[in-house]
Formats: C-alpha cells, sequence, structure tokens
C-alpha cells in the first residue's frame, strides 16, 4: 500500500510538472530557432526570440519546487504546497536538482501530513494551523535538514549521476538509451514511460540533452513501427489486421507525428504480447543509437516539429527510422493472419428477429 501511495503522489507530480516542462521546453526551442540567447543584462535592450528563449529557462528553473510542491500537495493537500515550493527552491540553491526536489517534497509532505494528524494547539489557534503553524513549523524542520543533512548526499548524488552520463563512450551509451528507449516505450504513455520521461526531464535541468532525445524518439517508434507493419503487409498482400485494427493504425499514425503514443492502445489490447515486445525492442535500438550517435534535444516534447532544434536532427531522424523498421518488421513478421468477424451483423439480425418473435403475455 506504501509503494502505491508513493508511486500515485509521484504521478501526480509528473502531470502538474509536464506542462511546464514542455511550454518551457518549446520557448526555448522557438527562441533558439530564430535566434534568440538567454538574456544575461535584463537592463539593456534585447530581442524577442532572446525573450521567449529566457522565458523557456526560467520556466525550467521551476522544475524543482513544482515537483517538490505538487508531491507535498498529493500527501497533505494545500498545507504542503507552500513548504513544498521552498524544498524545491533549497535543491535548486545547493544543486541537488529535481532528485532533491522530489525527495523533499516528499518528506516535507509526510511531516506536514503528520502535523495535520497530531498537532494540538488551542482552539482559539486553530484557524491559524493550515495558513500558518503548518507550513511555518514544517519548512523549519525539513528546510533546515534539507540545509544541512539530506543535501549533502543527494548533491553527490546527482553530481556522480551527471558525470556518469556524461563521461559515457561507445557501447555504454548504447546499452544506457536502449534501456531508456524500451522503458519509454513499454507502455504506451503508461508509469514505466513516466518515470522514464521524468528521469530524462531531471537530466534536462542539468545539461544533458540526449536522454530526452531518446524519450522523445521512444514514443513515437510505437505508432511508426505498427504503420510500418501495415504498409508491409499491404504491399506484400499479407493480412496482418482486421479492418477496425487498420482504421485505428491510420489513428495512431499522425498523433504518433505530434508524439502522442497512446493511439496504440487499442492494436496492443487485441495482440498484447507481439505489439509490446516489438515496440519495446524498436524503440531500444532506435534509442541506443540515438544516444550512441550523441543526439541531444533542448526541448522535452513535440514530436517531429521539435527534431530542427536537435543537436543532430539528421542522425534522429535515422535512428527514429531504424528502431521503427525493426519494429515494424517484427509486427510483419510474427503477427498471425486475424480472423475477420464477417457474420457478425448478420448474427445480430437473426438474433433481433427471434427476439421479435416472442410473445409476452
Amino acid at each position: 500500500m506504501k509503494k502505491l501511495q508513493i508511486k500515485k503522489h509521484a504521478l501526480t507530480a509528473i502531470s502538474y510538472m509536464l506542462p511546464l516542462v514542455v511550454a518551457s521546453g518549446l520557448l526555448i526551442a522557438i527562441g533558439n530557432l530564430t535566434g534568440g540567447t538567454v538574456i544575461e543584462n535584463y537592463k539593456e535592450s534585447f530581442s524577442i526570440p532572446s525573450a521567449l528563449v529566457s522565458l523557456g529557462v526560467l520556466g525550467m528553473g521551476l522544475l524543482a519546487p513544482v515537483i517538490s510542491s505538487a508531491i507535498a500537495y498529493s500527501i497533505a493537500d494545500r498545507p504542503g504546497i507552500a513548504p513544498g515550493l521552498l524544498m524545491g527552491l533549497i535543491a535548486n540553491a545547493i544543486g541537488a536538482g529535481f532528485l532533491g526536489g522530489m525527495l523533499g517534497g516528499f518528506i516535507v509532505g509526510f511531516f506536514v501530513l503528520f502535523l495535520k494528524n497530531h498537532l494540538k494547539v488551542p482552539k482559539w489557534a486553530e484557524g491559524l494551523m493550515p495558513m500558518m503553524i503548518i507550513p511555518l513549523i514544517s519548512s523549519v524542520v525539513i528546510g533546515l535538514l534539507m540545509f544541512f543533512v539530506l543535501g549533502v548526499p543527494i548533491v553527490w548524488a546527482t553530481d556522480g549521476l551527471t558525470s556518469f552520463l556524461t563521461n559515457m563512450q561507445g557501447s555504454m551509451k548504447f546499452v544506457f538509451g536502449a534501456i531508456l528507449g524500451g522503458m519509454a516505450a513499454f507502455d504506451f504513455g503508461g508509469p514505466v514511460n513516466k518515470v522514464a520521461s521524468l528521469f530524462a526531464d531531471g537530466l534536462l535541468l542539468e545539461g544533458i540533452y540526449e536522454p530526452e532525445a531518446v524519450k522523445i524518439l521512444a514514443s513515437m517508434v510505437p505508432p511508426f513501427g505498427v504503420t510500418i507493419s501495415w504498409i508491409l503487409a499491404k504491399a506484400l498482400r499479407k493480412k496482418r489486421y482486421t479492418k477496425k485494427e487498420e482504421d485505428n493504425i491510420k489513428i495512431a499514425f499522425p498523433m504518433g507525428v505530434c508524439m502522442i503514443t497512446e493511439g496504440v492502445i487499442p492494436i496492443a489490447a487485441v495482440d498484447l504480447l507481439r505489439v509490446v515486445t516489438s515496440c519495446t525492442l524498436g524503440a531500444a535500438v532506435g534509442g541506443g543509437l540515438s544516444m550512441m550517435w550523441n543526439v541531444g534535444s533542448p526541448v522535452p516534447s513535440g514530436g517531429m516539429f521539435i527534431v530542427p532544434a536537435m543537436t543532430h536532427p539528421l542522425l534522429f531522424t535515422l535512428a527514429l527510422f531504424i528502431g521503427s523498421t525493426v519494429t515494424g518488421v517484427m509486427l510483419f513478421l510474427w503477427k498471425k493472419e486475424p480472423v475477420e468477424n464477417q457474420d457478425f451483423s448478420m448474427d445480430e439480425e437473426e438474433d433481433e428477429m427471434d427476439l421479435s418473435g416472442i410473445k409476452i403475455s
């Protein structure tokens, strides 16, 4: 139960965080593509593109406070918001990043919940509990804990992870990209995908852009791969999908262009093992290649529309094509010929005729 609750609070935080990350990332991409740079001195004149880039960077700086406050809010309701924001700001200040923000949010959230359930005050002070007493006590206690106790190992862990990812070479990079890509594609936007997304978004704040590109690629491989398998089936006159599944593929493909993986779910539901395995392996291959080729994305979402903002857009496109082709060929070779239920409407008519002939006495 505890694990489920922790997962629930983390997913709630991710849902609050994603709009901020996407909006900020797109602002940075638009600003960069139009020649903008981060504004160093706001007292001097600056351009609109530079304003967009700077606004996006400011938004990305809010990631740790937002995720920390969202976790605390999910655990303890409104009294957790202010302390959660402060823990996120501490995480930013000491260099603990999104890991520090998450840990601070959980600790202060559960501490606030403890105070709500166990702290007793005189009747005249009860109205001050949610707006002053609980936020103040929790901010002082957990804030000092973050500054002097918890912050140091979190900073070490963040720095170690950043250094490890930055120094990875060759096969290590491919393996890391393959694992991240497989996770991002495994459940088509579900909890495993969210974990991979959160990890990539957090590293984006540390200046590591490659996992972000893997995440984007892996989100598009399933719809593109399924579409390739359908095209192969049509070209080679092999039956692999029912008419309803083909209609779903025609919807899933444009959704995939926009990095929306969920369009594959109706197709996967019919043949779960083959579709999930093929999509996961294809995304793993594409993600490994993208990571090995040092493809980076400063933008966390947007699908094919933000490819020009990546560090190596052509290599990204090639990795995406290879990963999607792996998925497509696997599905084409592995899937069995479906049986169309052509007699359904006729049987349904007969049932209706039989029912109409029943006399109610």
